[in-house]
This record gives structure tokens, sequence and C-alpha cells, in this order.
């Protein structure tokens, strides 16, 4: 049995430049973080013993005679793409719910992946989970995506992503001192809209509008560097927060299916009670608001929000882990004697 352990995470800036059909002209960057919320995947070896050959647990039960009647896509991608055949076990447990715009898909591809690379005696890299998690949402299962999600569910951090032309990134870990990072930390704000959405739909319609949003995409991407600037300079950290409601402007404003007019009256609810600035995390359409509020007027904007529920997070830095293995029992051979017996009864 193996457990694989992947964080979520939250974007801060460049959201929208990470789509293949953008950077491989333009180039792209984004500004994320993994947070210590996860996603665990339990995978083993299903003993022959049943009349069905896998099951999969996740909001539903599925117990399959073959893999092509796996409804789950990734579970099913992730077995082809690995050229499983034998019969396995998977469950699927979130610490936040699915389609909120954490990035909670590719988590979900990553650890799979992580976890049944494990039961083939494979140690992956990073990299290497990033660029098939990446391979299998985009090419085999045909998701509208971008690729900072399973980059940043492999390496896990707080990291800035450049994206190259030639389809190539690179992941440069953002440095802050304890005291710094703590301080970004205590100023920022997870809420639950409670709506949920598909993000792959809401995506399509963003990478249609791409041909006619290039002024927007290219100030978004241009923000990643000022962020680091303010991040990594001396420079109050109220200008971020101001910076990310600059964003979230340019966000909205590249479809119309972005925001709705209940997510319109929460972010200006929150403004109004004191938040600086935030975004909705993801592709839009409903999910978790990210604000930016001092912490002594935070109580105030949870109080504005009519009691809508507020996670604590804090960074994490660890990636995709493999937290529990334990190698399938092999059955050991009786002792000479105890065979040498068995022959002799055999005989007689």
């Amino acid at each position: 049995m193996i457990i694989s352990r992947t964080p979520f995470r939250i974007s801060f800036f460049g959201g929208g430049t990470d789509y293949p059909v953008w950077y491989r002209e333009h180039g792209g960057a984004v500004l994320a973080t993994t947070i210590n919320k996860y996603c665990y995947i339990t995978c083993r070896w299903l003993p022959p013993f049943f009349e069905h050959r896998s099951r999969i647990v996740y909001s539903k039960v599925e117990t399959v005679a073959s893999n092509g009647q796996i409804e789950h896509p990734a579970v099913r991608g992730v077995l082809q793409f690995l050229q499983i055949e034998r019969g396995v076990e998977v469950h699927h447990d979130g610490d936040l719910p699915a389609r909120t715009g954490l990035g909670s898909s590719s988590s979900f591809t990553v650890g799979l992946l992580h976890a049944l690379y494990g039961l083939k005696g494979i140690m992956p890299s990073k990299p290497q989970l990033a660029r098939d998690a990446t391979y299998m949402e985009q090419e085999l299962l045909k998701e509208h995506v971008g690729s900072q999600d399973q980059i940043m569910a492999a390496f896990g951090g707080f990291n800035r992503i450049d994206f190259s032309t030639d389809g190539s990134f690179r992941v440069s870990p953002v440095i802050l001192d304890e005291e710094r990072l703590a301080l970004l930390e205590d100023h920022l704000m997870l809420v639950f809209t409670g709506l949920s959405r598909t993000a792959s739909e809401i995506a399509a319609a963003q990478v249609e509008a791409i041909p006619e949003k290039r002024r927007q995409l290219h100030a978004m991407c241009g923000m990643v560097e000022e962020a680091m600037r303010l991040l990594q300079g001396r420079d109050d950290l109220e200008r971020f927060g101001r910076l990310l409601h600059e964003g979230w402007l340019l966000k909205r404003s590249l479809t119309n299916r972005i925001s709705t007019p209940l997510i319109d009256e929460l972010y200006e609810a929150s403004r109004r009670a004191g938040a600086l600035g935030g975004k909705l995390l993801g592709a839009g359409g409903g999910g978790f608001l990210l604000l930016f509020v001092r912490p002594e007027e935070q109580a105030q904007v949870r109080q504005a929000l009519g009691g809508l529920l507020h996670v604590p997070f804090r960074v994490e830095h660890s990636g995709s882990r493999v937290i529990f293995y334990e190698p399938e029992a092999v059955p050991t051979p009786p002792p000479k004697e105890a065979r040498l017996m068995s022959v002799a009864v055999n005989r007689t």
C-alpha cells in the first residue's frame, strides 16, 4: 500500500499566461504558492478474490471489471498512461472541496501518478511528475487547463514559474525571510463562496478570448515581476494587496464568465470592510476568494461576508510526497523440512 500527499495551490499573478496557446507564442509567467491543505491518494494492488477487478473511491464508488469501464477520467487516463493492467484500489480524500479554484484536479492527477509510480517501484522526480500530469490533462484528456497547477502540485513552495515559447518551464523559488513571509501570510484570507464550478468549461471561454485580450494578458504577466519586487524589497506589503486588486480587475475583464453578480457583491463587501485587494482563485465562476486584509480588520471582513467559511492556511514547501509505503507481501516459501515432509506425504 502507498499513500501520496499533494498540496493545493493559490495563484497570485499571471494566471491565464500559463495556457499553451498563449505562452508558446508570447511566453508566460505566474506567481503562486502551495498551501498546507492537501489531496491524499491511497493505492494498493487489489487481491484477486473479488468479483470486480478494480475499486475507485472518491465522491462516488466505482467497482469495475476492466480499466475501460472506469468513469473517472483522470484515474482511467493514468492507468492507461502507466500501462497498468493489474487490478488496483484507489481512495481519494481531500482537505478542501474540489472545483473551487485551488488546482485540486491537478493535485489529484499528480498525487495519483506519484502513488501508482510508487506501486510499480519507480521514484519519479518532481519535473517528471509535472510534465506527466500536464501531458495527461492537456493531451490525453483534452481538458482546457493551463500548466501552472501541475507544476505547483509537484514542486510545492512559493514559486515564480516562467514558461518559454518552446514549451519548457523554469521554477524559481521566491526567497523571503521568515518575518516577511509570516507578515504576508497574516494579511491573506481564504474565504469559500459556497459555489463550485467546472473550471475546464470556463477556461475554454478564456482560451477563445485570448486573441482579443493580448493587452490584458501582457499586463497580467508583467505584474509577476512587479509583485516579485514588492515582496523581496522593503516596500510596505499593502502595495501587494492593491496590486492584487488591479490584477483581479484585469482578470475579470477577460470574459463575462469569470465573475458573477454574487461574487462581485461579496468582493465589494470585503473591500468596504477593509480588504485592500483580492481575487477569485482559479478559472472563475465560484470557489474561493483570496483577500488581502490587515490583520486588525479581518474580523470585520468576516462579518461583512455574512459568515462565509474562512479557511486559515500557511505556505507549504514540500510538494507531492509519498507519506506511507508498505511493500506488497510476498508469500514466504516453507522451510526445507516442511517441503520434504509434504513430498513424503504425497508419495504415500
